[in-house]
């Protein structure tokens, strides 16, 4: 499991040309802290394909939160995610 410490708040990485030092403090190397913690992480790279012309609805949402527990599909984790964040991710929203 990863450290806490490698998660930094939103609010704390503003503005981008302090990001590259708080990340340090923080106990990760620049680019260095795992964003996805569920999906395929056996996968060197998670890369999934869906065709438009094959999708099962007019509209389907897929997760760019990496928190889903239906991943690729988006199953909300992400406004848990917004709310103790104060993030603001969202799904990628297809439609035919």
């Amino acid at each position: 499991m990863l450290s806490s410490k490698c998660f930094v708040p939103p609010s704390i990485v503003r503005p981008q040309k302090r990001t590259i030092n708080i990340v340090a403090k923080s106990g990760c190397k620049e680019g260095g802290c795992r964003i996805n913690r569920l999906v395929k992480l056996d996968e060197g790279k998670v890369v999934d394909f869906v065709a438009a012309k094959d999708l099962s609805q007019p509209k389907v949402a897929f997760c760019r939160c990496w928190l889903s527990k239906t991943f690729p599909h988006c199953d909300g984790s992400h406004a848990k995610h917004n709310k103790d964040n104060g993030d603001n991710v969202g799904p990628l929203v297809i439609t035919k």
